[in-house]
């Protein structure tokens, strides 16, 4: 029988969570990292006991972590790269400093084919890239070389690139999110990008329908598609069936077209997750009811998913990177919200269980289904 494992990453360390195949009782190991924001863990698809942790503190700054056997024994990886000056000044850097302040790892994406090669989104917004397990790091220039680079403006949570997406069908394509700036695609592993925002609209910046500076808050895409492609932007959820060339709004008759997750399920590539909240100034669900929305269609159509979710009094969030799927059948969705749960379903949506609470707001959730 399949096995899962959640790896999850808080304000205060990471969690690693796991059960067998039923989903109903759990192993909880932690904190890893204790009192330190763990921003995001993410495991290779290659070699699933390979993981990467983003570790970082206010005082001492960034330090990539990193577990070869399932999240039980960590090791620092490849930090003398990351610092430069005293603590609170450090920068990312590939032999000489650059030019721009770096505070942290938002996101980091290992390869789907090599265990010691591993992508890393940063604030401020640039691409790193692995190819030694995390040991040493390399930026791909390319994108921050990019003719709009100098017009990159943070949104409120920083000026991160949060998203990178991979495609299985083509290894030199790719694409990433920056908030606040949009979406950009690869052709050629890095060396070249062009934005990829035609179709958004955003009333809060100068130019609503500008190449870039849209806030989008995460991307994502079925693997068996990787044409078509899924949005929650700062306001609107979007989607695009040409790689990103053009977007179209699929809001449909969700309660608020503002939140920050999305995702797709397993083994369906039409059946899409959000989780609105109120509006960009109250960070909580309308009307205090915990909702997950799905659409089966792909977007424009979007049904409450609540049994066994708070359904008054309830005013967490849950953040672009605290949610995911297992790729079980039934597909299990999962998120960690900032009251410290983490929900489950083990049955795509249609129930809803908390499989921990009371852990410090959780920053992150991914998923690994394991033989």
């Amino acid at each position: 029988m399949s096995r899962v494992r959640a790896l999850i990453g808080t304000k205060k360390g990471a969690f690693v969570l796991s059960s067998d195949g039923r989903r109903e009782n759990w192993r909880v190991e932690g904190p890893h990292f204790a009192g330190w924001e763990v921003y995001h863990l993410k495991g290779s698809p290659v070699d699933p006991d390979r993981i990467y942790a983003s570790q970082s503190s206010g005082w001492f700054g960034q330090v990539v972590q990193r577990s070869d056997d399932g999240g039980q024994n960590w090791k620092p990886v490849g930090n003398e790269f990351l610092y430069e000056g005293d603590a609170g000044t450090h920068q990312w850097y590939d032999g000489s400093p650059h030019p721009w302040e770096f505070a942290r790892v938002w996101h980091f994406e290992p390869s789907l084919d090599d265990p010691d090669v591993v992508f890393a989104g940063v604030e401020d917004a640039a691409l790193f890239r692995s190819v030694d397990g995390g040991k040493t790091w390399s930026e791909l220039p390319g994108l921050r070389g990019h003719g709009s680079g100098a017009s990159w403006a943070p949104g409120a949570g920083g000026l991160g690139l949060h998203t990178i997406l991979l495609d299985p069908t083509r290894p030199q394509r790719f694409h990433v999110a920056i908030s606040a700036a949009g979406v950009f695609r690869t052709d050629d592993g890095g060396a070249s990008w062009q934005p990829k925002n035609q179709g958004l609209c955003s009333e809060h910046i100068p130019d609503a329908t500008a190449e870039v500076g849209h806030c989008v808050h995460r991307i994502a895409l079925h693997p068996s598609r990787p044409d078509v492609l899924f949005m929650q932007k700062h306001w609107d959820v979007m989607r695009s069936d040409d790689g990103g060339d053009s977007w179209r709004e699929v809001s449909g008759n969700l309660p608020s077209d503002f939140g920050f997750p999305i995702e797709v399920h397993a083994h369906e590539p039409e059946t899409v997750y959000v989780v609105p909240i109120k509006s960009d100034s109250e960070h909580y669900p309308p009307e205090g009811k915990l909702r997950v929305y799905r659409s089966r269609s792909g977007g424009d159509e979007w049904e409450p998913l609540t049994e066994g979710l708070p359904q008054e009094h309830c005013y967490v969030n849950v953040l672009r990177d605290a949610m995911a799927v297992d790729c079980l059948d039934p597909c299990g969705v999962y998120f960690g919200t900032t009251g410290g749960q983490v929900y489950l379903s083990p049955d795509a949506g249609d129930h809803w269980n908390p499989i921990v609470r009371n852990l410090p707001p959780v920053l992150s959730v991914e998923v690994q289904t394991l033989p």
